[in-house]
């Protein structure tokens, strides 16, 4: 066991408290760094969303189905990808929905949420791919947040490392959401370790950072900066995890975030280099939502008046002092024009004048 003062000075610290409580009420740093990340990517997603033409307050009414699928999407694909820490020797099955004490599998949150996120595009009557290339980079923002609650939890850290910018790290109580202390009140030091929540913080920001260039460069449409998003963001994860030494199931010796992560990049880069084409016009979609609010409130307003109107069928006809109108007695005028080859109430060439028994 590491002592406290051999390490503090040579490498990263890290939180000894994860909990505060406000009166009766805890604040968990993890679910403070979770919240705010979500709102990070709200608000981006809105910013971008708007300047591509789209509704505004659209990404927040969507996000108020996508959240929440997404956490429970995020903390299913957890368990099944690390299922020991709950059914196996010495787990406890209940805390499996312990989410404030740690673990949302990113997948598990995109596949979800992404279904959570297909119901209110629909509801909003708004394309699914343009509204992920709107909130891409302020996924993963909000994914860079959501790591300093891994460093809040003293967990997701790499195999063992003696470097300036090693990550120290406690023995945790994870009920208690703080360091386990000896007989004098110091905490207990586990060791000094790869800080890959750290790692992958910095390569998120990078990927945002990315997708945004991308986008302003080459006019990304049709789903390919979420494309973008998704196959950068695996291409860090693939070597960050192999860095990690926490519990996880592994396939042909590989972890299985590993393998996800491989066959994700692959799927993202066909669908990035196989839908080609110019963005998508945001604003018939707004016209249509604003029709449909305009004739809703027609409806309302005079909807028990049709039988007072007369002839309905011809909309453009019954519309008074319109430019665009035309008497119906002129109609008839110009058809028995049409019909009879000459103007109607004006003689023939041949004829000099009307005949006596016309007077």
């Amino acid at each position: 066991m590491t002592t406290l003062g051999s390490v503090l000075l040579a490498s990263i610290p890290s939180p000894t408290q994860g909990v505060w409580f406000l009166g009766p009420i805890p604040l968990r740093g993890y679910a403070l760094c979770i919240i705010a990340g979500i709102i990070l990517a709200v608000w981006i997603g809105e910013k971008r969303w708007v300047s591509r033409g789209g509704e505004p307050g659209a990404v927040l009414d969507i996000s108020m189905w996508a959240v929440p699928f997404g956490i429970i999407g995020g903390r299913l694909y957890h368990v099944i990808s690390s299922p020991d820490l709950y059914f196996g020797e010495g787990g406890n099955v209940l805390d499996a929905v312990k989410i404030w004490e740690g673990g949302l599998g990113i997948w598990g949150a995109i596949a979800l949420g992404g279904v959570g996120a297909w119901i209110g595009c629909r509801r909003k009557g708004v394309p699914l791919p343009a509204f992920a290339d709107a909130v891409a980079p302020g996924i993963a923002v909000a994914q860079a947040v959501g790591r300093l609650g891994n460093w809040f939890n003293n967990e997701l850290y790499g195999s063992a490392l003696e470097a300036p910018w090693a990550l120290t790290i406690y023995r945790w109580d994870a009920g208690l959401g703080q360091a386990i202390r000896d007989s004098t009140g110091e905490p207990l030091v586990l060791g000094t370790f790869h800080p890959t929540f750290l790692y992958e913080l910095l390569w998120n920001l990078g990927v945002a950072a990315l997708v945004v260039w991308a986008d302003r460069r080459f006019t990304l449409s049709r789903g390919r900066a979420f494309a973008l998003y998704v196959a950068a963001y695996c291409a860090g994860r693939v070597w960050i995890e192999a860095l990690r030494i926490d519990p996880a199931e592994t396939i042909l010796g590989l972890r299985l975030n590993i393998w996800t992560s491989i066959l994700l990049f692959l799927a993202a880069v066909a669908w990035f280099v196989t839908h080609r084409g110019p963005r998508e016009d945001l604003t018939p979609h707004r016209r249509k939502r604003s029709a449909t609010a305009a004739g809703d409130d027609g409806d309302d307003d005079g909807g028990g008046d049709d039988g007072d109107n007369g002839d309905n069928g011809d909309a453009d006809d019954q519309v008074a002092g319109s430019p665009f109108e035309r008497p119906r007695d002129d109609l008839r005028t110009a058809e028995d024009e049409l019909a009879s080859d000459q103007p109607a109430g004006r003689p023939t060439r041949h004829a000099a004048g009307p005949k006596p028994a016309d007077l």
